[in-house]
């Protein structure tokens, strides 16, 4: 098999997961908190990752990349578990999973935005074209489609739906100054997130009550979402000399999300959703394909 077929079938199996997990995450959700999820997962994902560093005989590095920024990766800890899960995982207990994906996917939209202030980039208008494209289509799914009624079912859902994506965006932008394993960098960012969240979970809530079927969900969201996912996707874009090629993969995400959402949840999808999800997908083509300057 060619590198280039390689590249395809790692890159189609991460997109193949992650459609997955928006269901994962209200199946879990009827088990657990949003907080709880987050401490199942977040153990999950660690054993997972250290095992994979045991595999690839990279376990030494984590002892030496800590070293050489300590507080880097607590900051990248408390961003990314803790903070961007926690909120996430809220604003699904929240929400319909078809509002909560559509919202949370507007990340890619406002990371060229972020990066203008944040790390000195330029906003092309490409980027700004697609933004306003995008946001009506937030607009549009928030409000049920009642564009001139301005009420929104859930405004602390949608509120932390939004949120959830500025703080994904922050911990991808900080990461940028990251130049360890990709690998190591996020098995740090857990074991020093961790803490945050046994901390914050015994002040405010509970120990989660584990039963088969809760933990089987816990862990497959901790697997698919955190750990296993992302090393096939790396192992993607690694292997094809294309990047931009595997990245367009990504497009299908929501598309086979919603069909997952219907088959297993049984949500019927509102025409909001569907309205507001294809603007937003069209705010990011136009991102890809218009000219940056």
């Amino acid at each position: 098999m060619t590198q280039t077929k390689l590249a395809y079938l790692y890159g189609l199996g991460a997109i193949f997961l992650w459609s997955t997990v928006a269901t994962a995450f209200k199946v879990a959700l009827g088990f657990f908190s949003p907080l709880q999820l987050v401490l199942v997962a977040v153990l999950t994902s660690i054993v997972t990752l250290g095992l994979i560093l045991v595999i690839q005989g990279k376990l030494t590095l984590i002892g030496r990349q800590f070293i050489t920024r300590p507080w880097f990766y607590l900051l990248t800890g408390l961003l990314n578990p803790f903070l961007y899960y926690y909120v996430l995982f809220a604003a699904y207990d929240l929400l319909p999973a078809q509002q909560a994906l559509s919202l949370n996917y507007t990340w890619a939209i406002l990371l060229p935005i972020l990066s203008v202030p944040l790390l000195g980039h330029k906003l092309s208008k490409a980027d700004l074209i697609a933004a306003v494209i995008a946001y009506f289509g937030v607009f549009v799914i928030a409000t049920g489609g009642k564009l001139t009624d301005f009420s929104f079912e859930s405004p602390l859902g949608i509120g932390l739906a939004l949120c959830s994506t500025l703080l994904w965006c922050l911990y991808w932008l900080i990461n940028t100054k990251d130049k360890g394993d990709a690998i190591v960098s996020l098995l740090l960012s857990f074991l020093l997130g961790l803490p945050f969240i046994i901390i914050t979970l015994l002040l405010t809530d509970s120990l989660p009550t584990l039963t088969l079927k809760g933990l089987l969900a816990g862990m497959y969201v901790g697997l698919f979402e955190m750990g296993i996912t992302f090393v096939l996707w790396l192992m993607a874009l690694k292997k094809t000399d294309k990047a931009a090629n595997i990245s367009t993969l990504v497009f299908l995400t929501p598309v086979m999300s919603v069909g997952f959402i219907t088959w297993i949840l049984g949500e019927q999808i509102s025409l909001a959703t569907y309205t507001g999800l294809g603007l937003i997908l069209t705010g990011l083509a136009l991102q890809k394909v218009l000219p940056k300057h």
